[in-house]
C-alpha cells in the first residue's frame, strides 16, 4: 500500500512538472508546444542576455518563432530529435540541479542566474554527451539569433540593396527550386549591367533588413 502511494505521488509530481504551469502562447505555433516555447525563451534570455556587446537580446530576436519556422520545414526525424533535446534541457535539472535554492525546478522556472549556471555546467561538463547536447542547443539558438535583422545591422553584415540585372543566364536557367518551364524572361527583358559606385558602409540595406522592417 505504501509503495502504491509512493508511485501515485511520483506520477502526480511528474504530471504536474511536465504538463502544468506553463504560460499560454501569445499566438499559434506550427510545431512547438507551449512548454517548449517557454524553455526556448528562457534559454534565449540566458544565452543572449540584454545589455551585452550586441544590444539585441535573445528575447528581442524572438528565437522561438524562428525555431518554429525552421522545424516546420525540417524532416520528421529532425523534429523528433529537437523535441527530445528541449525535453532533456528542461527536466535534466532533476539530475543536474542549478545552484542555489530550488535548483531542481524545471529549467524555464529557474532564475536567470541559475539558468546561466546550468548552461555553463552543460558546456563545461567533463561528460562528452553533456557538452554535445549543449553545443546542439547553442547552435540552434545562435542560428536564429544571427538571422535577426537588427543583430545583422549591429554587426555590420546586413545585406545591401543590390539591383540585380537580367543577363543571358537568366534566359537559360530557372530560379533555384523551379522548373525549366518557369523561366519568365525573354531576350527583350535583358538589361545592361551598370558601372555603379562600389558598395560602402552606410549604403542602403536590402528592404528585408532595413530598420523600417524590424
Amino acid at each position: 500500500m505504501v509503495l502504491w502511494l509512493i508511485v501515485c505521488a511520483l506520477a502526480a509530481w511528474l504530471l504536474i512538472r511536465i504538463g502544468f504551469g506553463y504560460p499560454p502562447l501569445a499566438h499559434g505555433y506550427q510545431v512547438l508546444r507551449r512548454n517548449e516555447v517557454a524553455l526556448l525563451a528562457s534559454v534565449s534570455e540566458a544565452m543572449f542576455p540584454p545589455g551585452g556587446h550586441i544590444p539585441s537580446s535573445g528575447l528581442d530576436a524572438n528565437l522561438p518563432d524562428y525555431i518554429d519556422r525552421w522545424m516546420s520545414v525540417s524532416s520528421k526525424q529532425t523534429r523528433v530529435l529537437m523535441h527530445l533535446l528541449y525535453f532533456l534541457i528542461e527536466h535534466a535539472t532533476v539530475i543536474f540541479p542549478a545552484p542555489g535554492r530550488a535548483g531542481r525546478r524545471r529549467f524555464s522556472a529557474l532564475d536567470l542566474d541559475q539558468r546561466v549556471a546550468v548552461l555553463q555546467g552543460w558546456g563545461e561538463s567533463s561528460l562528452y554527451l553533456r557538452r554535445l547536447v549543449f553545443v546542439s542547443l547553442r547552435s540552434i539558438l545562435t542560428m536564429g539569433y544571427f538571422a535577426h535583422p537588427p543583430v545583422l545591422r549591429q554587426l555590420g553584415v546586413a545585406p545591401f540593396a543590390i539591383e540585380s540585372p537580367i543577363c543571358e543566364a537568366d534566359l537559360l536557367y530557372p530560379r533555384i527550386g523551379a522548373r525549366s518551364t518557369d523561366i519568365a524572361y525573354t531576350a527583350d527583358d535583358l538589361t545592361t549591367v551598370r558601372d555603379d559606385a562600389p558598395l560602402l558602409p552606410g549604403s542602403p540595406l536590402h528592404p528585408d533588413f532595413s530598420e523600417e522592417q524590424s
